[in-house]
């Protein structure tokens, strides 16, 4: 490697390093040893003739002139890698990875599927696929793309907004038989419901009515999840009743193993949305996997364009 590559490899460690906090979380991600982690970040504070990080037993933080440092690094190392898909993309198809994470329930019944279709058409493309519930932050963790289920609080990161995931009140069908299936929105309140303990509010049930009135209605249970997958489980296994969205649950309505509750009462529909660190944006493998995510998410059922 020349001088310059290995400038820019120092300068990428150290980048890592500011975002992670901590040496031996970077040297486990780059596969090396601590011992050369903390010799390119030496390598680089000599280089450049300031001390850019300071460090505790514990974590390393940024100095006032490594902050406006790395601010400089995150632009000219995405101004290089830019430049070089773009000369790639010229002559031959999109190469590297991408670094994509996901709502779990999401992921795993549906996007790994996906990725597995687009990787058949783009073979060069990495994906590394991150499933968390966690609103992360992106350019923290070095994730490039995003997808969220919800509302979003302001961000700086460029926003694709696939469209709005529909959702049903359901139950199985024993549970209904034993219970006696509601009649009226008021009357969910003396069931069990399937609490996602994860989502704000969930101690309360907002409705439409087919009129477009909106309701609260306020339910409770014995079970309490911070998971999809553990919810369409419990729902199934007729612990209760609970909103969830089509696309998590539509089999087990084909089968008949869950049926839909109240059916002209629907819960708000959730925000579906994309985001991308705006700097990564232009990169032909990251705009080539947010278009084909969200043609592909759009066809999912309950998935209502924006």
């Amino acid at each position: 490697m020349d001088k310059a590559g290995l400038f820019f490899d120092r300068m990428r460690t150290f980048v890592r390093i500011a975002e992670r906090g901590n040496l031996s979380m970077v040297a486990r991600e780059l596969g090396v040893g601590q011992s050369t982690v903390t010799r390119h970040l030496n390598e680089l504070e000599e280089a450049v003739g300031v001390a850019l990080l300071s460090r505790t037993t514990r974590r390393v933080t940024l100095t006032e002139e490594g902050s406006r440092y790395y601010t400089n690094c995150l632009q000219i190392l995405r101004l290089v890698e830019q430049a070089a898909d773009e000369a790639r993309d010229a002559r031959q198809a999109p190469a590297g990875a991408v670094r994509l994470s996901c709502t779990a329930a999401l992921g795993v019944m549906h996007v790994t599927r996906m990725i597995f279709a687009f990787q058949d058409r783009h073979p060069d493309i990495r994906i590394d696929l991150n499933l968390t519930d966690e609103r992360i932050d992106l350019v923290r963790e070095g994730v490039d793309v995003a997808l969220r289920l919800g509302p979003l609080a302001d961000s700086s990161m460029k926003l694709h907004a696939v469209g709005e995931s529909q959702r049903l009140l359901v139950g199985a069908p024993a549970y209904l038989s034993a219970r006696g299936r509601p009649e009226r929105p008021a009357d969910l309140s003396r069931y069990e419901t399937v609490v996602m303990s994860n989502v704000a509010g969930s101690n309360q049930l907002h409705l439409f009515s087919p009129d477009g009135t909106s309701l609260m209605i306020p339910v409770s249970g014995r079970l309490r999840v911070d998971h999809g997958l553990a919810a369409r489980e419990a729902l199934a296994a007729g612990r209760g009743i609970g909103p969830t969205h089509l696309w998590l649950i539509h089999d087990l309505l084909d089968d008949g193993r869950l049926e839909v509750v109240l059916g002209d009462y629907r819960p708000s529909p959730v925000p579906v949305s994309l985001l991308i660190v705006p700097e990564r944006a232009a990169i032909a493998r990251v705009r080539l996997l947010v278009d084909f995510l969200a043609a592909e998410i759009a066809k999912l059922p309950g998935i209502r364009p924006s």
